[in-house]
């Protein structure tokens, strides 16, 4: 045992540079005896390999095998020496790596006949990515679909590569962007991905990492043209790529990390390294593993899977690798290298040795504990950011090249087609352009009258000078026997025989500052959750990015398929998940397009009945001119909401108003054309790159289409007036046009009417119209509720190797659906008129209603947020273990919103009985203990400093803290903020200084901590003792409003972020912090709920059910981009079939199984 312990030890010297190759080889070549014959185990590789961290780790476990010795062969011998003078041993690790002569080390285990842990002539086949793919798919292994394009280096013309805008053919085989171009040799490691011009265009070119970068986004969108190429279909992945490490057939340990394709940046440590997390592998993915490892007959291999479409594709074989940075796997790889050297070599030699039996390791079963619930699900529907004005033109289109290109793209099927591609718009342009050549050639009267509208069709597809899907579109739809009836736009005579209905759509897009708004609100959502109250990656107090980059947290977004809405959902998840650089790659792997059976889409154009009704009502109401009347305040807002109310008093004369605002938009257009003719403004730049052509282009198209030649107003025009209006005065404000002001007062007073009031007028109109709308969307939401628990095809981690994770098993579900402000209303309003509470009994229910009764606008970023949290203290089979909260928030602040802005009730409002029970739930003082997971109670009040020197918004109370503490405990000078009504008493005196200076996105909330806050450890124990006696009458106050059972929960809460202008750009607005509508529902009541506004209605209900079959069956429409992806990659998502149980019943059952 001497002997060998010193022979050891030489090796582990000599890998670590302390000793020299002589010393090691005379010791061991005369230290043994011929009666203690060693087993050799020889490392042929080149000297950056066989010195690293984890194969000196390895080795030197290795060594504690009693007959195992190890040698290491020399870098220089190997490249310099013949095969011959190589060290002789028993056992051969040997892989090829940059530089390493292969047919060397072939030649050598002729000449030896070592056992080969991995086979050397199969290496030959890992360094060409075209035989990898021929081994695997042999193997009936799942891979991407793909094909090979090899080019003659002497002609790289001649090739089977049909190149097109958004795709590539590949010998045939069409491969539509986003798609992965590979270099055939495995050792090229630029791989490129393109993206579609729908999501902006462009590619991510992925490298070997370069300190912290191993991708970067070029706006470069054509195909190399040299060189021999894999191009395979991309697998959104959600952003994570799962690495798996073999040793031997039964052995897989398996990390994932961010995709590199993602951002291009590398997340690392403190220490520098890059941050991976072990996770748990399904069984067919263990099979997998063994598969491939048998295959390339590599005992010890790595290979990457993604995880898409809930399955799991191999991607890349790499060869021999080792796990960096786990004490485990470097065990357990000793071990399992160690005996199959022992079983393969001990009999040969004589040696007395058999295989050791271990207990199986238990699996660990994580379980919560304490008496705070614990947050599992977070469901947010949230309205598109900032946009330009949407604009519209119809025409009717009866030339046989309308109905020929209607044809071509299927437009048969449905009746009905949506052209976005560029290819599609430049078919329509070429069709105008040619129209008005013939009509300048031919004075053709009958066709003369459409002249204008096809300049304008023309004008619009020739703008920015090239094509996005994600400024323009063009839908066609049939009309069997022409228009039915002439439309506001077009008051022609009908003729006979079919046509098309052309529907031209522009503008719409999101603006910077819309970006800005939704990234701002992407990073305040981080405090929403619970764990993780360390520095992590630089960004204090983020819980949810440490449950994220630990894979602990479940997330899918979903978009509809509206630029401005896919765009809005990349820049929220740049600002989620604290990522970097271009929204394209974001979009491409985050964003799932939910362009299905009407999830989060809605065809505008296609009206209900219901809807159609309630417009020619509100129509024939608006037309009047005279002032409303008592009737009409009857007819017009049955519901008596205060928002109607208000801007009825202020219109009183709907036909006066409309003419006021006419002859206010000719102003503006006058004023308008008088600086165009100005030289010094001929070209001057307004927002977002307009100019004041564009600009007085779509106000005299508004002045020309609000008043009808018969001389009454198209009151479907009113929210476009708003919208341009609202547009300008917000970010072409340094005009300094006359009488903008009227005009957005005015204009906005009618759009608070006609906008809710065309989603239904009474009651009953309004939940019908909704269910139209949104029971999809519903039914998901329910879905979501219900299979909050873990499966298999998320991502897990591996609690035996979750070091400094405390809780590896706890999952947070996070479901984000992003869409426009059909979806918003219809929801909301299924909530306030579904029967969800009965106002009348519940209290904090009724004042939530009138608070949005009060709320005038559903403006950009409108959030509605359902919370679903567990208390584990509760009884599996009690209605009380899973409790639901409902958050909603008006999105922007408008212009002028500070008078008149509704109040809520705050955030997550305390119950009163929590104040009594002053339960012992721990102290903040915890947060400076490295426990990043455990979940943080509010007790006390918290002095936050507020540093911004800006004016402070009368509304800051919104999001304040409630105090927990005894009435006692008071520190001078300083001030907290409670989770209360926003209406401060006059009691609450700000502190002056700083501390009464605070202006942002959000309200000051207990642990909100924005990107430029300090650490909040050092915050917390700064502040710790920081106590401000409450105001009086507070009890009294709080009891009157709320009476709920007591509920202790992690404190969670919106960031408070500065809101800095774009570059260049007019201020971004700052956003309405979320307010709770009610926070004691159970999950039994929601589901209840949600099941009788889906039934309510069969014929609904049918329809519904039978679109999302077809949504959740079919694997055919998913991504955004990939046509294979379903709605989530979670296998429980796939069934969409009614609960036969309640929902809660459901949840009940999985815990008891756990």
């Amino acid at each position: 045992m001497r002997l060998i312990s010193t022979n050891c030890a030489l090796m582990v010297n000599y890998i670590k540079g302390q000793a020299s190759l002589s010393s090691f080889f005379l010791f061991f070549l005369t230290s043994h005896p011929p009666s203690e014959r060693q087993i050799v185990v020889g490392i042929c590789s080149m000297m950056k390999k066989s010195k690293s961290k984890p194969m000196t780790q390895i080795l030197e476990r290795l060594c504690k095998f009693d007959y195992i010795d190890v040698v290491i062969f020399p870098e220089e011998v190997i490249l310099d020496e013949p095969v011959e003078n190589w060290p002789l041993c028993d056992c051969l690790i040997s892989f090829h790596s940059k530089g390493f002569p292969l047919d060397k080390a072939v030649e050598y285990a002729k000449l030896r006949n070592p056992l080969l842990i991995n086979d050397l002539n199969m290496q030959y086949f890992i360094q060409d990515r075209r035989e990898v793919y021929r081994i695997l798919q042999e193997e009936g292994i799942d891979l991407p679909r793909y094909a090979v394009l090899n080019r003659d280096p002497n002609n790289p013309e001649e090739c089977n590569l049909v190149e097109g805008e958004d795709h590539v053919e590949v010998n045939g085989e069409v491969f539509p962007k986003p798609f992965v171009e590979k270099p055939v040799c495995a050792e090229d490691h630029n791989v490129y991905i393109y993206y579609p011009t729908s999501a902006g265009g462009g590619s991510q070119r992925l490298f070997r990492k370069i300190g912290s970068r191993s991708s970067v986004y070029s706006p470069e969108s054509s195909v190399r043209k040299t060189g021999s190429y894999i191009y395979e279909e991309f697998m959104p992945t959600d952003g994570t790529d799962v690495k798996v490490y073999t040793v031997g057939p039964d052995y897989a340990h398996a990390e994932a990390r961010k995709s590199p394709a993602l951002d291009g940046k590398v997340e690392r440590d403190s220490e520098g390294k890059e941050i991976r997390y072990p996770v748990m592998l399904t069984a067919m993915e263990k099979l997998v593993a063994r598969k491939v490892c048998l295959a390339f007959k590599q005992t010890v291999c790595g290979f990457d899977l993604l995880r898409a479409n809930g399955h799991s594709f191999v991607c890349d074989v790499n060869g021999f690798s080792f796990v960096k940075n786990s004490m485990k796997y470097y065990d357990d790889c000793a071990k399992v290298l160690g005996n199959m050297v022992m079983r393969e070599l001990a009999p040969q030699f004589h040696i007395p040795w058999s295989i050791p039996m271990e207990a199986e390791d238990i699996p660990i079963v994580p379980t919560t504990s304490g008496t705070m619930m614990e947050l599992r699900c977070v469901i947010a529907i949230i309205r598109h950011g900032d946009r330009t004005p949407k604009q519209k033109m119809k025409m009717e289109v009866r030339h046989p090249l309308f109905f020929e290109l209607f044809e071509k793209y299927g437009g048969y099927k449905s009746g009905k087609l949506k052209l976005k591609k560029p290819k599609q718009l430049q078919e329509v342009l070429d069709i105008a352009r040619l129209l008005l050549v013939e009509l300048g050639q031919h004075n053709d009267c009958e066709i003369e009258e459409k002249k204008s509208k096809l300049e304008q069709l023309k004008t619009v597809l020739e703008m920015y000078g090239h094509f996005s899907g994600i400024n323009r579109k063009v839908q066609l739809t049939y009309l069997p026997n022409g228009q039915l009836k002439a439309s506001s736009e077009e008051e022609d005579s009908q003729k006979e025989g079919p046509s098309l209905l052309l529907v031209l759509k522009w503008g719409g897009e999101l603006t910077p500052a819309g970006r800005v708004q939704a990234e701002e609100l992407g990073r305040a959502f981080r405090c929403m959750y619970p764990g993780g109250q360390g520095d992590y990656a630089g960004f204090p107090g983020c819980g949810l990015l440490r449950l994220h980059s630990t894979y602990r947290h479940d997330l899918k977004i979903y978009a509809s398929d509206e630029g401005r809405v896919q765009m809005t959902a990349a820049a929220f998840a740049k600002g989620l998940l604290a990522l970097e650089g271009e929204l394209t790659p974001i979009l491409v792997q985050m964003v799932k397009s939910a362009n299905m059976n009407g999830l989060l889409d809605s065809d505008s154009d296609s009206l209900t009945d219901c809807q159609q009704k309630v417009k020619a009502r509100l129509h024939e109401i608006m037309q009047k001119n005279q002032s409303f009347t008592q009737e009409d305040y009857q007819k017009l807002a049955p519901t008596g909401s205060p928002s109607l109310v208000n801007s009825m008093d202020l219109i009183e004369n709907p036909v006066k108003t409309c003419d006021k605002v006419h002859a206010l938009i000719q102003s503006l257009t006058s004023q308008i054309r008088k600086r165009l003719e100005d030289p010094k403004s001929a070209d001057l730049q307004l927002y977002h790159s307009e100019t004041l052509e564009l600009m007085l282009q779509r106000w005299s198209k508004l002045e020309r289409d609000f008043r009808m030649k018969s001389g009454r107003y198209d009151i479907s025009k009113i929210p476009d007036i708003y919208d341009c209006i609202k547009y300008d005065t917000q970010h072409n404000a340094s005009l300094g046009l006359e009488d903008t002001l009227e005009l957005f007062r005015l204009s906005r007073a009618l759009a608070d009417i006609v906008i809710p009031q065309e989603y239904g007028i009474s009651k009953a109109e309004k939940l019908d119209i909704a269910q139209a709308y949104c029971v999809p969307l519903l039914k998901k939401i329910q879905l979501d509720l219900q299979r909050t628990h873990e499966d298999e095809a998320v991502n897990k981690l591996h609690p035996l190797y979750s070091r400094g994770v405390m809780s590896p098993g706890r999952h947070v579900r996070t479901r984000l659906y992003f869409t426009s402000e059909s979806h918003v209303h219809s929801l909301l309003s299924i909530f306030r008129y579904g029967g969800l509470l009965d106002e009348e009994k519940d209290q904090q229910w009724k004042q939530a209603m009138d608070y949005l009764s009060a709320v005038t606008e559903l403006n950009y970023m409108t959030q509605i947020v359902i919370m679903l949290y567990e208390d584990n203290n509760k009884d599996p089979s009690s209605e009380e273990r899973f409790h639901v909260e409902l958050h909603f928030s008006p999105g922007v602040k408008g212009c002028e919103d500070e008078e008149n802005v509704p109040l809520g009730f705050g955030f997550r409002p305390a119950s009163s009985e929590n104040q009594d029970k002053q339960p012992n739930q721990g102290s903040l003082e915890d947060l400076s203990q490295d426990q990043p997971d455990q979940a943080i109670p509010i007790s006390e009040p918290i002095t936050i400093q507020r540093r911004c020197p800006m004016i402070r918004n009368r509304k800051t109370g919104s999001m304040e803290v409630l105090s927990e503490t005894s009435p006692t405990q008071s520190t001078k000078g300083s001030s907290s903020y409670r989770l209360f009504p926003s209406r401060q008493s006059p009691e609450v005196k700000p502190a002056s200084g700083l501390g009464s200076l605070r202006s942002g996105l959000f309200s000051a909330s207990v642990l909100g901590v924005s990107s430029s806050a300090p650490n909040l450890r050092d915050y917390v124990r700064t502040h710790h003792h920081h106590h401000r006696k409450p105001p009086l009458g507070w009890n009294h106050r709080l009891s009157s409003l709320f009476s709920m059972p007591a509920v202790k929960r992690f404190s969670v809460s919106f960031a408070r972020h500065p809101t800095n202008g774009f570059e260049g750009c007019s201020m971004v607005p700052s956003i309405y912090p979320l307010e709770t509508l009610h926070n004691s529902l159970s999950l039994k009541q929601v589901d209840e709920f949600l099941n009788s506004v889906c039934e309510s209605s069969t014929e609904t209900h049918a329809k519904t059910m039978k679109a999302l079959s077809g949504l959740f069956d079919s694997q055919s429409q998913s991504s955004l981009y990939s046509p294979q992806q379903p709605l989530s990659s979670s296998g429980s998502e796939t069934s969409l079939r009614p609960p036969s149980r309640p929902l809660w019943c459901e949840f009940i059952n999985a815990y008891i199984v756990i």
